[in-house]
C-alpha cells in the first residue's frame, strides 16, 4: 500500500482496584513497537466504579503515521490466524463507519502476546481514512489483519 490507510488509532484500558496500574500500562505499551514506546503518551484519568472502587483509565490517540503504521502492522502480524478468522466471522460487531474495534487480552499483552478478548480488555479503535465497509475489509485483508 503506497498511502497508509489509517487516520488514527485509539488505545484505551482501565486498571481496576485489584490491578497494578503499572502492569496495565506495560500491557498497553506492548502493542507499540519497542523503538516507539517513548513516542506515545498515555493520558491517565481517575474514575470511580459502580461500588465506589477506584479505576485508573489510560488512553492515547496515535495520529502520527510514523507511529500508527508500525502499531497497525504489529496488530496485523501479532494476532494468530485463529483470532483473525474469529474477527472475520464476527466482523459486523467490530466494523462501523470506517472504524474497526478490537479488544485485546490485557494479561496476554502484558506477556507481549496479542490475543482477542471480551472480558476486561484493552480497547482499540482503528479509524480508517476510507469509510465504506468494502474498502476497509479490503485494506484489512491486504494488510493481513483479516484472512
Amino acid at each position: 500500500m503506497s498511502k497508509f490507510p489509517v487516520a488514527y488509532i485509539d488505545v484505551r484500558a482501565s486498571a481496576h482496584a485489584t490491578e497494578d496500574p503499572d502492569r496495565v500500562l506495560s500491557a498497553l505499551r506492548s502493542i507499540i513497537p519497542s523503538e516507539l514506546i517513548d513516542s506515545v503518551v498515555f493520558e491517565k484519568s481517575s474514575l470511580t466504579g459502580h461500588h465506589g472502587n477506584p479505576i485508573t483509565l489510560f488512553e492515547a490517540r496515535i495520529k502520527e503515521k510514523e507511529i500508527a503504521q508500525p502499531v497497525f502492522e504489529r496488530l496485523c502480524s501479532g494476532l494468530s490466524i485463529l483470532d483473525k478468522q474469529l474477527l472475520r466471522d464476527d466482523l459486523d460487531r467490530h466494523l462501523e463507519s470506517g472504524n474497526l474495534y478490537l479488544r485485546l487480552d490485557k494479561q496476554s499483552a502484558y506477556l507481549k502476546e496479542l490475543r482477542l478478548a471480551t472480558t476486561d480488555p484493552i480497547h482499540l479503535r482503528i479509524h480508517f481514512k476510507k469509510h465504506r465497509r468494502e474498502e476497509v475489509i479490503e485494506i484489512c485483508q491486504k494488510s493481513g489483519l483479516l484472512p
